[in-house]
């Protein structure tokens, strides 16, 4: 960290139900305040919208608003939940999971629905200020130490980080094996954006079923109607039909698909979600880091999400799935796993920009 950052530890008395600015930086504040429901909350706001950061609930980036219209997805949950189950508090626009498992636990599994870091109680959260190429930006980060007896024991360490003028934030995981033996890694980047009704997602991802693999099963806790199976059957055929997100289209329960991003000249891949209105919603992953890619979409009574790409380390079949696959990394003792991403809104001339980077991509 350089020399000018500042680092501020977050104490819990600071957080009460009448929101207080904690800090100030290059026209940013930091405000601290503590939902009804008892879940501590720290607001980031610059000139072009805001971030609601948990901090000591598995770090999430709970909501986010940017351009004057918010970016994350509809659920039920108005509000996060004091809870360690990922179901019981799904609304958040950025999740971490994993680290020892994700994904949907399969029937020889043991592990909870997308692992045991999406609400995990952090030790230590801390506000960092500083400047760097980008300019001034306000960041939260922390620790979260999981221990458990004659068995894992590691230190995450995230970080999110939103500049003065940035319509969008960097994410990034540090993951260290603090245990004397090998520590099974499956990490996933869970980015739940609102959908753009009559918009496109755009990629430098083939559209053939080599390139796409929709998801044909379902987890034993939904139940599929015809309706939904005829739509799968339809988008195995031909997996480039679900790019466009038409009005009134419902998605019950949901739509999950393991895409092969190609790198461009930068080893990164862009992916877009455009509007009607020419802005749009976009990530930014490196396939180097995160090799594995997922779509989710969701579109019913209760939720309307469009996970256009969530970055992983391995897809979202369970343990046992991927580890048969090989798609299960292991850590030896003190060996680091480290991603970072970045996620959010662009006006009219930065998705035109973004666009022409993914068109150019798909011509190496």
């Amino acid at each position: 960290m350089p020399d000018d950052d500042a680092l501020i530890d977050l104490g819990a008395a600071a957080f009460t139900a009448n929101e207080t600015v904690l800090a100030s930086q290059g026209g940013m504040t930091a405000s601290v305040f503590r939902y009804p429901t008892g879940v501590a909350a720290l607001r980031i706001r610059n000139s072009r919208g805001s971030i609601i950061l948990l901090p000591w609930q598995g770090q999430q980036i709970w909501d986010a608003e940017f351009l004057g219209r918010r970016l994350t997805m509809t659920s039920m949950f108005e509000e996060p939940i004091d809870t360690r189950s990922y179901l019981a508090s799904c609304g958040a626009f950025f999740i971490h999971c994993g680290m020892l498992a994700m994904g949907n636990p399969g029937a020889t599994d043991t592990h909870p629905l997308h692992g045991e870091i999406p609400n995990a109680l952090y030790q230590k959260a801390q506000l960092m200020m500083g400047r760097d190429d980008g300019g001034d930006y306000m960041a939260l980060t922390g620790t979260h130490e999981y221990r458990m007896g004659f068995g894992p024991h590691y230190l995450a360490t995230p970080l999110v980080k939103l500049h003065a003028r940035a319509s969008f934030v960097q994410v990034s995981m540090t993951v260290r094996n603090l245990a004397h033996r090998p520590m099974p890694l499956m990490y996933l980047a869970h980015i739940n954006f609102r959908p753009a009704v009559g918009g496109y997602v755009h990629d430098a991802v083939p559209d053939d079923a080599r390139h796409i693999r929709i998801r044909t099963t379902l987890p034993e806790f939904f139940e599929p109607s015809q309706a939904f199976r005829a739509m799968i059957a339809r988008l195995a055929a031909d997996p480039g039909q679900h790019r466009r997100l038409a009005k009134g289209e419902t998605i019950d329960p949901e739509l999950v698909m393991g895409l092969d991003y190609p790198a461009d000249e930068r080893g990164e891949a862009v992916t877009l979600m455009e509007h009607g209105d020419g802005t749009g919603d976009f990530v930014i992953h490196r396939p180097s880091e995160l090799p594995r890619a997922t779509r989710w979409f969701t579109r019913t009574g209760d939720e309307q999400a469009a996970g256009m790409v969530l970055p992983g380390t391995a897809e979202v079949n369970g343990f046992a799935a991927e580890m048969a696959k090989g798609n299960v990394r292991f850590l030896g003792h003190m060996e680091t796993f480290h991603c970072a991403l970045t996620c959010g809104a662009a006006d009219v001339a930065e998705t035109r920009a973004l666009r022409a980077r993914i068109g150019k991509a798909r011509l190496r």
